[in-house]
C-alpha cells in the first residue's frame, strides 16, 4: 500500500476507552487498520506513552511569538500552529480579536491560503468580535466595536476559510443576524456580552449554539437575573468554552458547569496569546503592552488579556485540579470541540476512517510526541 505505516502502542485512549496492546496503520494520512491485542513487529513506529486523540483548540489568539492580528500572514498561522503542536494541538481555529474590517479580510485570506497550502493543523478561523459589548470588551479595542455590515457579510459568506465561528454580543446583533450567519454554516457562539437571559435566550433560538470563555467576560448568573451565564448552564443544546488556567475561572466554578451541562457540552479552549511557545514575558498588543507575571497576561488597562495556557496544561488541570476522570479531560480536549465544530467526522477520536491525528503523552500528561495525518509534527 502507498503512504501506509503501521504504530504500535501499549496504551491508547481511542476517544471512548482505553485500549492495550493497539497495533494500527495509517495509510494517505488516515487509520486504515486498529487492532488491539497485538505485539509489535519490527517494521512499527514503536509509541512509548499514552496516545491519544489529538487536541483541538476553537480559540487561539497567538502562539510563537504571533499574535493573529499582528501577523495575518500564512507564516503567522504556521508560527502559531507550531507553537501549539509542542503541546498537543493537532487542530485549531486561529483566532482574530476585534479589528479593523481590512485586518478581518487578511486573516480570512491567510486562512484561506494555510488550508490550500495543506498547512497542518488548520481547520477555519474564529472571528472574536467585532460586534460586542462595550461593557465586557475585556481587553478588546473599543475603537474597533462596531454593528455588523456589508463588509463583514462579505468576508462571512466565504467558502474557502474552513469551519467559521464568531463571537458575538447578542444585544448588538439582531436575531435575524444570528440565523442568518447559522444557515451559512457559521457556529455562533455568545461571548463578551452584558446581555439580560432573554436577549441571550433569543440569540439560541435563532440558532447561536455555543458561548465563548464561559464566565469571562459575560452577565453573571445571579438570583433574580439569569444573565448570560444562566442562559449557557441551562440549555442543554448549547455548548461552553472553558479557560481552565486557574486565574480566569476558579476551578470549583469548573467543576459547576461541567456538572450543570449535559456530557459533552463542554470543551476546552486556551485562549492562548504569543508567550506560549517562547520565554517572552511582554508583547505588544494594539496601543498597549501586555505582561505575563505568575502565570497571567495583564494588559497596561488592568484586564486580564487572554493567556499563556496550551491544551496539554488545559487537560492535566482539569484531570487534576477540577477532578474530572482522564477519559472525560482528554475528550474535553479532542472529542467534545470535534463534535462543536462539526469535524468529528473527520478528527476527535482514533477510530478507522478517522485522520490520524494523535498525541503521545508521558505518565505525567507532559507531550512526547504531536503527530498529524500521520505524520510526526513535534517530538520532545
Amino acid at each position: 500500500m502507498s503512504g501506509s505505516k503501521t504504530f504500535f502502542a501499549a496504551r491508547v485512549f481511542d476517544g471512548q476507552n482505553f485500549l492495550d496492546n493497539v497495533r494500527f496503520t495509517v495509510t494517505d494520512g488516515k487509520i486504515t487498520s486498529l487492532d488491539c491485542q497485538s505485539q509489535l513487529a519490527p517494521e512499527d513506529t514503536h509509541l512509548r506513552g499514552l496516545v491519544a486523540p489529538g487536541f483541538i483548540d476553537l480559540q487561539v489568539n497567538g502562539g510563537g511569538g504571533a499574535l493573529l492580528n499582528s501577523s495575518p500572514s500564512v507564516e503567522g498561522v504556521q508560527t502559531i500552529m507550531a507553537a501549539h503542536a509542542k503541546y498537543g494541538t493537532t487542530a485549531m481555529l486561529p483566532t482574530l480579536i476585534t479589528d479593523k474590517v481590512e485586518v478581518m479580510a487578511q486573516a480570512a485570506d491567510a486562512v484561506a491560503n494555510a488550508l490550500v497550502e495543506g498547512v497542518a493543523g488548520i481547520v477555519g478561523i474564529h472571528f472574536e468580535g467585532p460586534h460586542l459589548s462595550v461593557a465586557k470588551k475585556g481587553a478588546h479595542s473599543e475603537e474597533f466595536i462596531r454593528p455588523i455590515s456589508a463588509e463583514e457579510w462579505h468576508i462571512l459568506e466565504r467558502k474557502d476559510i474552513g469551519q467559521i465561528l464568531v463571537t458575538l454580543a447578542p444585544e448588538n446583533v439582531l436575531p435575524e443576524d444570528v440565523a442568518r450567519m447559522v444557515s451559512l454554516g457559521i457556529k455562533v457562539c455568545l461571548g463578551h456580552t452584558n446581555a439580560d437571559f432573554a436577549t441571550a435566550q433569543k440569540a439560541v433560538n435563532a440558532g447561536a449554539d455555543g458561548f465563548t470563555h464561559l464566565y469571562n467576560a459575560m452577565s453573571p448568573l445571579t438570583s433574580r437575573e439569569p444573565g448570560v451565564v444562566g442562559c449557557a448552564l441551562l440549555n442543554d443544546n448549547t455548548s461552553c468554552g472553558l479557560i481552565v488556567d486557574g486565574h480566569h475561572v476558579d476551578y470549583a466554578t469548573c467543576q459547576i458547569a461541567i456538572k450543570a451541562k449535559p456530557a459533552g457540552k463542554v470543551f476546552l479552549v486556551t485562549d492562548a496569546m504569543p508567550p506560549v511557545g517562547t520565554y517572552d514575558n511582554e508583547f505588544a498588543f494594539f496601543d498597549r503592552t501586555v505582561t505575563l507575571s505568575d502565570g497571567k497576561l495583564t494588559s497596561t488597562t488592568g484586564e486580564l488579556a487572554g493567556s499563556v495556557l496550551d491544551m496539554a496544561s488545559a487537560v492535566k488541570n482539569t484531570h487534576q485540579k477540577v477532578n474530572i476522570a482522564l477519559d472525560e479531560s482528554l475528550r474535553m480536549a479532542s472529542l467534545y470541540p470535534a463534535q462543536y465544530a462539526k469535524l468529528d467526522n473527520q478528527i476527535g477520536a482514533l477510530n478507522q476512517g478517522k485522520q490520524a491525528d494523535f498525541v503521545v503523552l508521558d505518565t505525567e500528561l507532559n507531550v512526547e510526541q504531536t503527530w498529524i495525518k500521520g505524520q510526526l509534527i513535534f517530538s520532545h
